[in-house]
């Protein structure tokens, strides 16, 4: 659906009649293989990951024709509390060495500092060079904050390796007690590529709208890119961010005749979003305000559970669902997988298996329209289980 290929799924339904150990689906000999690294982590992941994983054994041949091979990999504050590492140098091996692409779960970072511990996911995402998160809002009829209900299709695109999230603080002693100090990194290269990829996407989405008749298309306007700052306070690091995702517009013919842009301070996009989430298509932000919107965003379409996400790079794609890991329904089989089995799909768009991908989005979608196998989070009595068989079906 979900990054650029959701116009690819609207025009499909209109044309188409570790432990370290590892794993092969069946498939035919001699086929070409994609492997992909398990990192379920903590919580829910341990159970909307190995969710993932049934549906995409569960595809057909004839959309995806290679032997899907998995590692199962370690981290997590779980495994830090038992290792003394959150994100061990073997799973950043096998995922450099042994696999195309991973999914991630949930990791149960503590709110309090404690020593020796840094977030996995945000390691994984500097190690791997995975610098945008990529996380696809959709929905026929999402929730505003007027009462009203629109249909969206807004893609967030988050700058994943700087900000505030370089995770430089400092913690002081003053004549009027203890203060703290956090260190935020903004540079020309992340802002650029940040950029690059949002004007890109931007345009590859309308082209594939293009295949479906304008009164089926969500967005019908065109190709908009929504640079996201506070550089009227920042003017600085915001500033920068701004002036270098702007250059990017600029300095390439094809976006300037292609893309229309537009700022938003990051607090008038908050607001904005809850009142007219219609108005945005792309959206660009540095770190920090990319996780807070793209999370909240989730709101517009009623739970957590169901928006995906991918963390991005050149070479390498970590599909992770933006929920956390849950630790109070941890265990008991009613974490909704809709998340984590739609961000393995967005795992496939990336590796280049747009008709496997197609296929889990439909299966997903009518799951969802049927309405008849819902988790509790959607106010439903199904379980996890029952939510990946009945979308394993339909496939």
């Amino acid at each position: 659906m979900y990054s650029a290929l959701r116009s690819v799924q609207l025009a499909a339904r209109r044309t188409a009649p570790m432990s370290m150990s590892m794993s092969m689906s069946t498939s035919s000999a001699g086929a070409k293989s994609l492997t992909i690294g398990l990192i379920p982590a903590d919580g829910i992941g341990r159970e909307v990951i190995p969710a993932a994983r049934q549906v995409l054994e569960a595809l057909p041949s004839d959309v995806m024709p290679a032997r899907l091979n998995f590692v199962d990999l370690d981290a997590g504050f779980e495994y830090f509390q038992k290792h003394g590492v959150a994100l061990p140098e073997q799973t950043l091996a096998a995922l450099k060495g042994d696999c195309d692409g991973a999914l991630f779960g949930a990791v149960s970072s503590p709110s309090h500092k404690v020593a020796g511990y840094s977030s996995p996911i945000v390691g994984l995402r500097k190690k791997m060079d995975l610098y945008a998160n990529v996380r696809p809002v959709i929905s026929g009829a999402a929730a505003t904050a007027s009462g009203e209900r629109r249909a969206i299709d807004m893609l967030i695109i988050r700058e994943n390796t700087e900000c505030l999230y370089i995770k430089e603080e400092e913690l002081h002693e003053g004549a009027d007690g203890k203060y703290a100090i956090a260190k935020r990194r903004i540079s020309e290269f992340a802002s650029r590529r940040a950029g690059e990829m949002a004007f890109s996407m931007a345009l590859q989405r309308d082209r594939m709208r293009q295949q479906v008749a304008a009164s089926e298309r969500t967005w019908k306007g065109r190709p908009k890119v929504t640079i996201v700052h506070k550089s009227n306070v920042l003017s600085v690091t915001d500033g920068l961010w701004r002036e270098t995702v702007r250059g990017v517009y600029t300095g390439n013919a094809e976006y300037r005749e292609g893309v229309d842009i537009e700022e938003q301070l990051v607090d008038s996009m908050v607001y904005r979003m809850f009142r007219e989430p219609e108005a945005f298509d792309v959206v660009v932000a540095p770190n920090m305000y990319g996780d807070i919107i793209s999370d909240g965003a989730a709101a517009l379409v009623g739970s957590l559970g169901l928006v995906p996400s991918a963390n991005v790079g050149d070479n390498f794609v970590v599909g992770e669902p933006v929920h956390g890991s849950a630790p109070d329904i941890a265990g008991k089989n009613i974490a909704n997988p809709i998340a984590a089995i739609r961000s393995a799909a967005m795992l496939l768009e990336r590796t280049g298996y747009a008709s496997a991908a197609l296929a889990i989005y439909r299966a997903v979608d009518k799951v969802l329209e049927a309405g008849q196998t819902k988790t509790p989070d959607l106010g439903g009595r199904s379980t996890t289980s029952d939510v990946t068989e009945a979308v394993c079906r339909l496939l």
